[in-house]
This record gives structure tokens, sequence and C-alpha cells, in this order.
């Protein structure tokens, strides 16, 4: 078996650490313990509840942390959600039911035990490239009436969604994009921020990048994605995460490791997303 890739590769919890103050030194606005990234799909519920609670702690309130908590089943997202409020977390993430595709009412109907079960803020998660299940504008317009559903993070890439998102959300309700090619364009057209690949590796520039895009400063926001626009693409030659942490792994802040069914990143991309990480200015162990 590949080195460091196997189904029970233990966490890294220094590396954790390290990667949490990394972000803080180089202005991130909160932290999501537990997403995609973070390979919330290879955790146990043990460990999904751990790691949350080792980045709440590291964290320490200076920066908010979202934990990611959804599940396509309603009982279990309501478990993992309890235990994020439980551990301290700010708010939680919480990505459609995934594979069993609900209906519309399904959708709203799950979020809304969870919400009901767990008074925690929550950010609903749309992204059907990976749940086979979209979660339309007009359901998201229905559970933003709900209190503590506070926002949704739209990873569609579908940039007419977000004037119907805000018809129908309201202005309190935080709109952020899933989705790293086209976040730039869609907080110019209102939306409030993105929950990001490219800043995993690229923190400061995609914090400097939100400031310019959300003020509506197209020209310096415009600047800035120019040196990111490789990253957007290209940490996803394989899915997300594996060309990521082949990233942090070159910048020196992981050791080489993934669960699987994910595997490390196929050689013949190094030298891609190695160019892309030298077009963005981040540095790389020799």
């Amino acid at each position: 078996m590949e080195e460091g890739v196997t189904p029970d590769v233990a966490v890294d919890w220094d590396a954790l650490d390290r990667l949490i103050e990394f972000h803080i030194q180089n202005g991130t606005d909160a932290i999501v313990a537990v997403g995609t990234t973070g390979e919330s799909a290879t955790l146990n519920e043990e460990e999904h509840c751990a790691v949350i609670r080792r980045v709440v702690e590291q964290v320490n309130k200076r920066i908010p942390v979202i934990a990611g908590t959804g599940a396509n089943s309603t009982t279990e997202a309501i478990r993992l959600t309890a235990c994020a409020h439980k551990s301290g977390a700010d708010a939680c993430l919480l990505v459609t039911p995934y594979y069993n595709k609900p209906t519309q009412e399904g959708l709203y109907l799950h979020h809304k035990a969870v919400a009901e079960a767990v008074p925690i803020p929550q950010i609903l998660y749309n992204v059907p490239g990976r749940t086979a299940c979209d979660m339309l504008p007009e359901t998201a317009g229905r559970l933003s009436g709900i209190d503590n559903i506070i926002g949704i993070k739209d990873a569609t890439g579908d940039l007419s969604r977000v004037p119907r998102l805000k018809e129908l959300c309201g202005d309190k309700f935080s709109l952020y994009s899933g989705d790293d090619a086209t976040a730039m364009e869609f907080m110019l057209a209102g939306g409030h921020g993105v929950i990001s690949v490219t800043a995993n590796v690229a923190p400061k520039a995609m914090h400097d990048l939100c400031e310019r895009a959300i003020t509506g400063d197209r020209k310096r926001a415009t600047a800035i994605n120019g040196k990111l626009e490789r990253l957007h693409r290209d940490l996803f030659v394989e899915a997300n995460p594996i060309p990521a942490k082949w990233a942090l792994y070159r910048m020196g802040l992981l050791k080489r490791g993934i669960r699987l069914p994910l595997t490390w990143l196929s050689e013949t991309h190094h030298p891609r997303v190695q160019a892309a990480m030298e077009a963005a200015g981040i540095p790389t162990k020799g």
C-alpha cells in the first residue's frame, strides 16, 4: 500500500494545530472544521467530534469556528450538530443529504428538524456536484424564515442564483460562494464571502480578494484573483482534498498522508499544481 495512504491513517493533531495557526496569522476570517477539505467523509463520528473540539480549543475564540455537521441521515446530522454546539463552535455548516436524493420538501424538513433540535446558528450547504441533490432557491427561502438558519454556501457556480437568493432570503441572510472560480463575481453581485478550497493554501490572498470584492472594488479584486485563477482550477485536477493536501505538504505544513478511498495526488499532476502555487506566489519546500 502506498506510503501514508491507508483506511485508518491517524489524525495528525500537531499538523491540525499548525494549520490553524497558519490561518490565523494569514488573516483567515473563520475556520470550517471537518469540511470536505478536512476529510470529513473518512472520519468516524467520534473522530468528527474530536476534531471539532480540538479546533475550537486551538482557535480559542480568536476567530469564529464553523463546524461541518451535515449527513444524509437526519438523526446523525442532529447528533453531530449537537456535538458542535456542546464543543463551543460558533456555527454549523450542513451539506444537503447526499446519495438518497430527497425531494425539496424532504430538504426543508431535514434542515428544519436539525435547526429545531439544536439552537446553534446554521448555514445551509448546496453542492449538487457532490451530493446529486440541488437545494433550489425557493427551498432556501423557506428555510431562511427559521431563526437559527442564517445563511447558505452555494457551490453551484450559477451566478444567476445570487439575486434570486437575495430576493427570497432577505438582506439578513448570509450568502457564501462555495465555488472559487466564480467567487469574485458572486461577491461583486452581492454575496457576503466564500467558503473556499483555495484559501486552504492561499489564505491571505483569499482574505484580500474577499475584502475587495465585498466592497465592490472590481479592479483590485480582479488583480488578486488573476494570480489565484490557476489554483482555483488546478486544486481540482483530482477530487478535493487530494490536490490541496499535496500543496500543504509541499508547503511543509503537514506530512504525507490521506485516508482511503482518497489517494495521494498522482505524480502526473505534481507539476501542474506546483505551477499554480508558483503563480500565486506560494513558497514551497525544496
